[in-house]
């Protein structure tokens, strides 16, 4: 009598190279941080046809922040307590806390560094490109020093980033993940959009900071990848 045969039992997928995600990483960030050039060169040089684009989008949006005050008065508040950069430094702060008392210390250092250089590679454009902000007869809120890139868009991006990150190494997956990714995407995009409805920033202020709070953070991870690969023995 002849024997069942044994279930075929499927091989395991191959596990990913570490170094695949570096590369993504790496090759990310290096997109980043030629869009941003470009576009701070552009910006620099008061390029005609993106300084024409800047002014039209500013006079649209203040034409409308000044005739909707209830939207504009929302947009103060998520702009002020939401996505203000405080705000965003305590988010990270949280992280960076909860890291620590995990015993994840290099990480936690990490992610602190990463925050740091963010707000400073921010006001260090800011003082070098010396981009004046929008003015206005009737404005409806106001900023103070230069405007390349946005603050509010550059920390947001670097914020929400890094967050993404943590928790994605902590195994969120599924409705977790894809939730953050939401909150994330909102947050970046609102901290931006809401600086260009009050007429505070210029559009390519916005972009330059999500440009070069994204091209950081990839960058951040790339390195943190590689340190990490070094130390194991």
């Amino acid at each position: 009598m002849r024997s069942p045969s044994a279930p075929v039992v499927s091989p395991p997928p191959p596990a990913r190279p570490p170094l695949a995600g570096l590369t993504t990483a790496g090759g990310v960030a290096a997109l980043l941080a030629v869009l941003s050039g470009v576009l701070t060169v552009l910006v620099v040089m008061e390029w005609g046809p993106l300084f024409s684009f800047d002014r039209w989008v500013a006079e649209e949006l203040h034409r409308r922040a000044v005739a909707d005050p209830d939207v504009t008065w929302v947009n103060r508040v998520l702009t002020d307590w939401v996505w203000d950069p405080w705000t965003m430094r305590l988010l990270t702060a949280v992280a960076v806390i909860a890291l620590w008392l995990r015993r994840e210390r290099l990480l936690a250092l990490w992610t602190t560094g990463t925050a740091a250089l963010g707000a400073a590679v921010s006001q260090g454009a800011k003082a070098a490109v010396g981009r004046e902000r929008p003015q206005w007869p009737d404005p409806v809120d106001s900023a103070h020093f230069a405007a390349f890139p946005s603050g509010h868009a550059m920390t947001a991006a670097v914020t929400c980033g890094l967050l993404l990150w943590l928790v994605r190494r902590h195994g969120a997956d599924g409705w977790l993940w894809r939730t953050a990714v939401v909150v994330a995407s909102v947050s970046v995009a609102g901290a931006g959009l809401t600086r260009l409805w009050l007429g505070v920033h210029w559009s390519a202020d916005v972009w330059g900071g999500w440009l070069l709070g994204g091209c950081l953070v990839a960058f951040s991870v790339a390195v943190y990848g590689r340190v990490t690969l070094s130390r194991k023995p």
